[in-house]
């Protein structure tokens, strides 16, 4: 069996379908077995079972698909995904499939490099063709009878290919440093001249070659004006019928509608109009009135507008 590449003590799968002889598959069985060993380390599955089968991801070293002599296997695209997830990180596959030598419209037969590809994109590395020959008879037969092909333009081609040494999903950390490596003080190299281009000394203030610039004469007459507040509010604030300042106000218009209330009120020269008439002056705007809080609203009784 070292065409195949088996060794005592690992676990093979041979995958076959309706296309192969019953009797070259169960020869090419005893064989496998009698090799790597009776105990349950050779498993026989059909290609179209293959993805309902129970076997965990990285169950086989080895897995032999359409080997069996005679046989015309098709592999899709699933069926070599899960042959990639039941294959062992490192373990081999070989396979052997017909091909046609150009491709036509039986989308059933693919070429040589479009098996090549499906073989990639499910996650095989290394794959390389290791024969590739006419049809035999009996195979030529299988063909016309399970495949429906008449056409002469048909190889048989043997491949293999390896998983890679890693899990599907697994991970890895990766140390990357981009840091600068350290001179011999411990920090980082520095150019003597870069470092002088860019320091400023005692002595260099002094220089009297060197222009110094006053900061006032960085501002004109313009920079030194004070912004007119209304300048200043949000446009929310300029909006027609805004008697309410934010909360936050910096824009001036709680400064102004204080002002605006202060104004508005009654003044009188003794100060005393919220403590009553007993306080209040003759020409007190509030006489009449009963005492109120300082900045208090004074709403009147209708009583008291009919008796003014």
């Amino acid at each position: 069996m070292g065409e195949y590449g088996v060794a005592p003590g690992q676990r093979v799968a041979v995958i076959w379908d309706s296309s192969s002889p019953v009797a070259a598959l169960k020869d090419l069985v005893d064989k496998i077995q009698a090799l790597v060993g009776a105990d349950n380390r050779v498993s026989v599955e059909n290609i179209n079972q293959l993805s309902q089968s129970a076997h965990k991801e990285s169950s086989f070293d080895v897995i032999l698909s359409g080997m069996v002599p005679g046989s015309t296997v098709q592999h899709t695209t699933e069926v070599l995904a899960e042959i990639a997830r039941i294959l062992k990180p490192g373990g081999r596959v070989l396979l052997k499939e017909p091909v046609v030598t150009e491709s036509g419209n039986n989308s059933r037969i693919k070429t040589a490099a479009k098996l090549f590809a499906a073989l990639t994109l499910s996650g095989i590395v290394e794959v390389k063709e290791l024969q590739k020959e006419p049809l035999t008879p009996e195979e030529a037969q299988s063909v016309q009878g399970h495949l429906d092909y008449q056409g002469n333009d048909l190889l048989i081609v043997r491949i293999e290919g390896r998983k890679p040494n890693f899990e599907v999903g697994s991970s890895s950390q990766l140390k990357l440093s981009f840091a600068k490596k350290p001179g011999p003080s411990g920090k980082p190299s520095v150019d003597p001249a870069t470092a002088k281009l860019w320091t400023l000394s005692a002595n260099d203030m002094n220089d009297e070659e060197m222009d110094l610039l006053d900061s006032d004469e960085l501002l004109d007459s313009e920079d030194l004006k004070k912004p007119d507040p209304a300048s200043l509010r949000a446009p929310s604030c300029k909006e027609m019928g805004k008697k309410k300042a934010c909360k936050n106000c910096t824009c001036g218009l709680a400064e102004e509608l204080e002002q605006e209330k202060k104004s508005s009120q009654p003044k009188s020269a003794c100060g005393n109009c919220y403590l009553g008439d007993a306080f209040r002056c003759a020409s007190c705007p509030y006489l009449g009135m009963p005492a109120f809080k300082p900045g208090e609203k004074i709403l009147l009784k209708e009583n008291h507008l009919h008796d003014a």
